[in-house]
């Protein structure tokens, strides 16, 4: 049984030589610093989803020894990571691999005795990733039970005693007591050899995974031989399901592809598993599938999209001494971010670094990022990648960071305006592949489409963040100065001649904008003064960004990294607006809930209420208009199936409930919550029905939040799904 189970992960790849190289296991070097080079053996465990590791360490557990596969981002082969590049330029690249874990793990660099190794390693974990990635719903269940069945057998014999039944019922949070779990034990304990095996732990398997509810729904469904019928699932996906132009074809395409039984199958019909795995399907989720792929209009100009922005980058913890990483500017592309910062400073010998000026955050050199950003800035989505400069170099450090650009991006790099266009924004899908240089420019765009020679110029020493920023405090005015005391420094040619349609501009009014900045003049603003303005000014507000591009950061005082509320800005059409994509909550959930739309690829076409150059709408003063248009949303949370841990103390069993949160305009902003099931985070059910009145639907995201509830403290989070309102299906 537990060897069929490691078969689904690795179905296929039984006789694959990067495989049994994995299984066998081999000596590998691990390098942490210039110092820091240890000798580990890594193997991967018989399930296919675990590698092992010996460690030196005395006090280490069995378990901190060993980390899922599923838990692995990325290999890469190679000087791929900031600690290869810095640790082991001594050792040839072909021997060298690293593994990129999700979340804010750190990546594991490690060096293989040959190149031959570093290959099997690196395809090998890419082969079981693929395939971990392709096995259905009931197979990833089946893997996860087991997985716990074999953490509960603790001497290995693949039975289970009636004692490692307990701890298996905790390691799958399900608090039971002794009679419960006895009784249990002896139903599935045919053989009555005081342990489970082969077909009772099957059955054991089943019971434990039984679920009413679905059997409820499946039972008002099914015809008298226990089938769903073609006839049947219709009625469900056009009754239960909601779903619109349902056909009998559609239903018999669904049998196809989640019907585990052949027989079945040719019946064109679902058994009960069949029906499970449909509704735990993509097909079966809230979220709408064709919005997966790219579905908007992408050819209108770039300021009638929100896009998505991160701020400070190249941070991955606070920004007073976290590090700063290429990997920061690596995953925030693959999370389809288009718009980076780069904090740009005088480096040694020559070559400018990027880091929080004036911290104790740690320097990467700007060369290194570039070469980052033109490998992965196509990886998640196509459309154009904004690189945004702040700019504190001397003249000669901006002339090679201009150099640096035009060599590492080549033709991806936008160095003229397109076709001539300079009367409007080109769309985002004209400027496909393309990386725009937003910053500080010395002269117009008409000028430079002329061939007008300009040479280096005087420019404010007060960076576009320093700028917007001195509108809420003076003294940041002091803040930048040159050796002279002066705040004014030359800004190169070079620099200055490769920024096109993102030019840095002091904001002054929305009258004077209107009147006097060109389309490609933009401004960057604090998250206050954002708010500030939206609030006394939100009309003129949403006109200003029909046609200008407008970037919003949070405030300098933040600076543990956290993030205001990306709604109040997105509700007045601001397109850049700019996140700390380091710092987990409810503002990063709620931002790539939005930004999954639209296939992920970082730009979502606004509202055309927010298109409209007259608009009267305002977000906090709703008044019927176009954008009115109230919708009443019916929710009813159910159930959920194997829930976490978040307290791995070995007794600790979740108390889970679920809050529903509708984020979006101020009127419509509400949140309902389910009871709180002690004890339970194996199948808790709720059953409980919540109503909300949408009037801006446009704006508006539902938010599903996961809760452990806690009496003395704050609530542990457990896990959330955040989906746009006109994604739902």
């Amino acid at each position: 049984m537990l060897q069929e189970t490691s078969c689904n992960i690795c179905h296929g790849l039984q006789d694959d030589e990067d495989l049994k190289f994995l299984l066998r296991g081999t000596q590998l070097v691990k390098i942490k610093s210039e110092s820091w080079r240890k000798e580990r053996f890594y193997k991967l465990q018989d399930d296919c989803k675990t590698i092992w590791h010996d460690s030196k360490r005395i006090l280490r557990s069995a378990d901190s020894q060993t980390f899922s596969i599923e838990d692995i981002q990325d290999v890469r082969l190679g000087h791929k990571t900031d600690g290869m590049r810095k640790f082991a330029k001594d050792v040839p690249e072909p021997r060298c691999f690293s593994i990129i874990f999700k979340g804010q793990q750190k990546n594991l660099d490690l060096i293989a005795s040959s190149e031959g190794d570093a290959n099997h390693w690196t395809s090998g974990i890419k082969k079981i990733i693929t395939n971990s990635s392709s096995m259905n719903q009931k197979q990833k269940l089946q893997h996860w039970i087991h997985s716990c069945l074999r953490k509960a057998d603790k001497n290995k014999d693949n039975k289970m005693s009636f004692k490692e039944l307990k701890n298996f019922l905790k390691e799958v949070n399900i608090h039971a007591d002794e009679s419960y779990a006895k009784q249990i034990f002896e139903q599935c304990d045919r053989s009555k050899t005081q342990s489970l095996e082969d077909d009772e732990i099957e059955e054991f398997y089943k019971l434990l995974t039984e679920r009413e509810e679905i059997q409820v729904i499946f039972s008002e469904f099914k015809d008298s031989n226990g089938l769903v019928s073609v006839d049947n699932l219709v009625k469900f996906l056009k009754e239960e399901q909601r779903e619109e132009d349902i056909t009998s074809e559609l239903a018999v395409s669904l049998i196809e592809k989640y019907e585990p039984n052949d027989e079945a199958k040719k019946k064109h019909a679902l058994t009960k598993d069949g029906f499970l795995m449909y509704l735990l399907s993509d097909d079966g989720n809230i979220f709408n599938l064709k919005h997966r792929k790219v579905y908007q209009d992408m050819s209108q100009p770039l300021s009638h999209y929100f896009i998505s922005s991160s701020h400070n980058t190249y941070l991955q913890e606070d920004q007073l001494r976290g590090p700063s990483s290429t990997e920061a500017y690596i995953r925030a592309l693959c999370k389809g971010c288009r718009c980076i910062e780069l904090d740009c400073w005088d480096g040694p010998n020559s070559e400018p670094v990027i880091y929080h000026g004036y911290t104790l955050t740690s320097k990467i050199l700007f060369c290194e990022v570039i070469k980052a950003i033109k490998t992965y800035a196509f990886k998640a989505s196509p459309y154009p990648v904004i690189v945004s400069l702040e700019n504190h170099c001397s003249l000669e450090q901006q002339i090679v960071m201009a150099k640096h650009m035009k060599d590492i991006f080549g033709d991806d790099l936008l160095s003229a305006p397109l076709d001539g266009k300079i009367t409007s924004f080109p769309s985002p899908e004209e400027l496909k592949g393309k990386i725009l240089v937003k910053g500080k420019k010395s002269n117009t765009l008409e000028e430079s489409l002329a061939g007008h020679v300009h040479k280096s110029t005087e420019a404010d020493d007060v960076s576009e963040e320093d700028e917007a920023a001195d509108m809420e405090d003076e003294s940041v005015k002091n803040k930048v100065k040159n050796k002279s005391g002066s705040s004014k420094v030359k800004l190169a040619k070079e620099l200055s001649d490769i920024v096109i349609y993102c030019k840095s501009v002091h904001f002054q009014d929305f009258n004077y904008a209107q009147n006097h900045q060109a389309f490609y003049e933009m401004s960057s603003f604090t998250e206050g003064k954002a708010l500030k303005l939206a609030q006394e000014s939100g009309s003129k507000f949403i006109c200003h960004n029909v046609v200008h591009l407008s970037r919003i950061y949070p405030a300098g005082w933040r600076t543990d990294s956290s993030n205001y509320n990306p709604l109040d800005m997105w509700n007045v059409g601001c397109q850049i607006v700019a996140l700390n994509f380091q710092t987990p909550g409810t503002e990063m959930d709620i931002y790539q809930g939005l930004f999954q739309d639209n296939g992920f690829c970082g730009y979502l076409l606004k509202p055309e209420f927010l298109l409209d150059n007259k608009s009267q709408f305002n977000p906090k003063s709703i008044k019927e208009g176009e954008w009115w248009t109230p919708k009443k949303l019916h929710v009813m949370v159910i159930s959920g199936q194997q829930l976490p841990k978040v307290n791995q103390s070995k007794n600790s069993i979740i108390d889970p409930f679920v809050t529903v949160e509708i984020h979006g305009v101020a009127r419509d902003n509400d949140r309902k919550q389910t009871n709180v099931l002690s004890n339970n985070g194996f199948n808790p059910m709720w059953n409980s029905k919540f109503t909300f009145d949408v009037d801006v639907p446009a704006l508006a995201l539902v938010r599903f939040v996961v809760e452990d509830y806690d009496a003395s403290s704050k609530n542990d989070f457990v896990g959330q799904y955040t989906v746009p309102f006109k994604s739902l299906n």
